[in-house]
């Protein structure tokens, strides 16, 4: 055979078979391409364990019946998965071929260090297998992905020139099941081709929870097993059907997958919750949020939550030893609350309320208002803090502030400092914000306000929070200045000759 010199060793059955090639033309050229490699390509897909060596700057093109080429498609399950709505496993096999190093057993260790970015890195397969040929090698298995055309780069030849490794890269069949690829993999062979995949969640303790497209929920139950089937811990898939409702800040849901137990345990900034997810809000992606307002609280400090849900803000608020007022209208959310009060053993320091918003405001808020900060003194530091985490609605709360105390305030640097939240869908979601705001209080709050954006809730839409200390004109009703004299200093009315008639 001219140009061509080989070495075959043939065994049948699911034993090794290596072919070694010295020399050779692309298989689009050569058209005297032996007969014993167009047998070999015939099994080399369907073989676990068949390799091929190819020395160091050869090239070939293999059939095209062969999968061996290191594109993008090579941990891409089985095309026949397409389509798929009940769960299959068995189908996702497939059989790869993926670039593999001979080395010398005793240097494997070091080796999978040097090489650590080229060596292969999926979930269940190993990095290393037996050598079929050698019982004192191993076959090293690398990235086809970071070996293109099975071909070493530079860097790598050197590794492998330093520790005496012979720089000849083999093919390698290596079968792939489903437990092997990855969810997003999956769910990407699955769908129909071009459309979105989601394999991203919200984790509430043992619940995933999912908002499907309409396009992927013919396939929800699927979606739903990959999930659990790919995220240890995770024993619940729900996904929502309808909008938050407004008033009580739960939602519809349907479990897609897994149990149907929907009361959990979170933990959240070193805080443990229970709750019913069926039945209260909760949101995971909030947590730093909590936190920073936290951080803006100091010991001896007082916290409003006028929508404190089971007390994200409210619990970690107590246990800096701030004194916690929270309410929130669903009963479900002040059973909850309770419960996590006592958890966390701050229940003597929260006082819980089951009230509308607006009458938590115009009476726990207003009463213990009106009294501490008549008694608040210039020097003392206590701040005074009101939260309002209800994005949909909170900020059509806020004209309850008008005219919320009477009297002159003792102290400015006392006057409550309100946290609010509102979603934005607006250019300028800060603007937006902050002039929904002032209409709401009547009045401007140019250069008395900061606006932080929470997070980006959907296209187009985000979720920010505003906060300001509430103006002393805004939060007191101030008496005429008539009313405020004495009776002795300003003009007698008959009221008053009434009234000493009265007393004598």
């Amino acid at each position: 055979m001219n140009n061509f010199s080989s070495r075959t060793l043939w065994r049948f059955g699911y034993s090794a078979r290596l072919l070694k090639t010295n020399r050779f033309r692309t298989a689009a050229s050569n058209t005297s391409f032996p007969a014993v490699w167009m047998l070999l390509a015939q099994y080399s897909g369907r073989i676990p364990g068949l390799f091929v060596v190819v020395k160091k700057n050869s090239f070939f093109t293999m059939p095209e019946t062969v999968e061996d080429k290191a594109n993008l498609e090579v941990y891409s399950p089985h095309p026949e998965v397409r389509g798929m709505t009940l769960l299959n496993r068995e189908a996702f096999k497939r059989t790869v071929v993926v670039p593999v190093l001979k080395v010398k057993k005793e240097i494997v260790n070091t080796l999978l260090k040097s090489l650590k970015h080229t060596v292969l890195q999926r979930p269940g397969l190993k990095r290393v297998v037996e050598d079929p040929e050698d019982e004192d090698s191993r076959l090293v298995i690398l990235d086809p992905h970071k070996i293109p055309e099975f071909s070493l780069g530079e860097s790598e030849q050197e590794v492998l020139k330093q520790l005496n490794v012979h720089p000849e890269v083999s093919k390698y069949n290596l079968e792939l099941t489903y437990e092997n690829f990855k969810s997003e993999e999956i769910l990407r062979a699955v769908l129909p081709e071009g459309q979105e995949v989601t394999s991203g969640f919200s984790r509430v303790g043992h619940i995933a929870h999912l908002n499907l497209r309409d396009h992927q929920l013919p396939y929800r139950h699927l979606i739903g097993q990959v999930i659990i089937d790919k995220n240890p811990g995770i024993t619940c898939v729900v996904n929502k059907t309808s909008i938050i409702d407004s008033t009580y800040r739960n939602f519809q849901m349907e479990v897609l997958a897994g149990e149907s137990n929907l009361v959990t345990k979170v933990k959240e900034n070193n805080i443990a919750y229970e709750l019913d997810f069926s039945k209260v809000y909760w949101n995971p992606r909030l947590s730093t949020e909590h936190d920073r307002i936290v951080e803006l609280l100091k010991p001896g400090d007082v916290l409003f939550d006028v929508f404190a849900g089971i007390g994200p803000f409210a619990i970690p608020a107590a246990k800096k030893k701030c004194h916690v007022f929270a309410n929130d209208l669903n009963p479900e959310s002040y059973k909850w609350l309770l419960h996590n009060c006592k958890l966390n053993k701050v229940d003597n320091k929260i006082k819980a309320f089951n009230m509308d918003g607006r009458d938590f405001l115009l009476g726990p808020v207003r009463e213990e208002l009106s009294k501490e900060l008549q008694l608040l003194k210039e020097e003392q530091k206590t701040s005074f803090h009101i939260v309002m985490n209800l994005p949909a609605l909170a900020i059509e709360f806020l004209d309850v502030f008008r005219h919320l105390l009477a009297g002159e305030p003792c102290s400015t640097a006392g006057l409550p400092m309100v946290h609010c939240y509102g979603f934005s869908k607006h250019d300028d979601r800060a603007k937006d914000i902050q002039e929904r705001a002032e209409a709401s209080l009547g009045t401007s709050l140019d250069g008395r306000c900061s606006t932080y954006l929470v997070r980006n809730v959907a296209p187009n839409k985000e979720m920010l929070c505003i906060s300001f200390q509430i103006p002393a004109d805004v939060l007191y009703k101030r008496p005429c200045p008539d009313e405020a004299k004495p009776a002795s200093k300003r003009l007698r009315t008959s009221k008053d000759f009434s009234e000493e008639k009265l007393l004598s």
